[in-house]
């Protein structure tokens, strides 16, 4: 596989699952304000936070209101993290390397693109959003589903794999992170059905609610932290998606358990291993924003070790790991 198919398969997976989890953002938000065209700021602007892209909001809209924030996390082509400039970039890198992917794959992404382009072009998502997340949320999974059992499970389909994976732990850290504090509720709201409405939004932002009253039952501020950030059975959990990354870098390079061939495969299982032990009462004691923050920071540096390891070679990956091979031959 030539490095440039496996970062733009790498990077198809990515913006994918980042258009998933902005529609998200949006649905759960405007369910948390219980459809009555709640227009405070307050309420608001936590989601442009979430996405990383304050400064470029406050330049085109100013304050963060409801129907500006809508469209620039959904359709604004001057926002390359909306989910029409994601799924946009999703299909180009898919259509570069279509030889590669799947005919199932390639007509799903097309069908996505298409639905949103559409919906682009009616009103009616700014009085009912919900309805165009539930389909992007759909088509996603319905890529990744068509993904999963029309590609062969090797090296395109592991580098699909670290793509979407590594976006949805950055996207679980960043709402955890925003939302935690935000969500924090005074001494009067503790316990109460308001308390509880507040936290169970934040689950659902991850599809977490169910999984979570099964496993730890009532909603509390840490145990929900703790599920989203360091549960090792939950999908769209930070711990989660950074073990099943450090799994197929291990399967793209060939390396045996406990060992490493690149940068980004040692980051990996450092920060893998340092996941392993630690509780929630450690992030906590931390600071939680510093330890999303230390976690977002490793994380980017495992994406620019993948970038150094394998998508700057004009080459293919197996002569990169007959090369990596040689070295470790005494």
């Amino acid at each position: 596989m030539l490095s440039r198919v496996a970062e733009s398969i790498y990077w198809m997976s990515r913006y994918v699952e980042r258009a998933e989890n902005v529609a998200r953002f949006i649905d759960v938000n405007d369910n948390l304000t219980l459809g009555e065209g709640v227009d405070l700021v307050e309420q608001w602007a936590p989601l442009v936070y979430t996405t990383g892209d304050q400064e470029l909001f406050k330049e085109l809209y100013g304050e963060p209101h409801r129907d500006a924030v809508l469209r620039f996390l959904a359709f604004d082509p001057r926002n390359p993290n909306s989910v029409l400039s994601c799924v946009s970039a999703a299909r180009e890198n898919a259509r570069s390397v279509r030889e590669s992917i799947t005919t199932p794959m390639w007509e799903q992404i097309n069908k996505f693109y298409l639905m949103v382009q559409q919906s682009a072009q009616t009103s009616r998502f700014i009085t009912e959003p919900n309805q165009f997340c539930d389909m992007v949320k759909h088509a996603s999974h319905t890529l990744v589903g068509a993904t999963y059992t029309t590609m062969s499970h090797g090296e395109a389909w592991h580098f699909s794999r670290v793509g979407r994976l590594i976006e949805r732990a950055d996207k679980t850290s960043r709402i955890v992170d925003v939302q935690y504090f935000h969500l924090l509720p005074d001494v009067t709201d503790v316990g109460t059905s308001l308390d509880v409405v507040r936290w169970s939004a934040l689950l659902r932002s991850a599809s977490a609610l169910t999984m979570y009253r099964r496993v730890h039952g009532r909603i509390t501020p840490d145990r929900v932290a703790d599920f989203l950030i360091l549960d090792r059975d939950f999908p769209r959990s930070m711990r989660f998606c950074l073990m099943r990354v450090q799994e197929s870098v291990c399967e793209i390079t060939g390396s045996r358990p406990g060992t490493f061939r690149c940068h980004s495969e040692q980051l990996a299982g450092r920060l893998r291993s340092e996941m392993d032990y630690t509780s929630i009462d450690d992030v906590v004691q931390q600071g939680m924003h510093e330890y999303i923050d230390q976690f977002q920071q490793r994380l980017n540096q495992i994406g620019g070790g993948l970038h150094a390891d394998f998508f700057t070679l004009e080459r293919d990956v197996d002569t990169w790991r007959q090369s990596q091979t040689q070295r470790m031959l005494p």
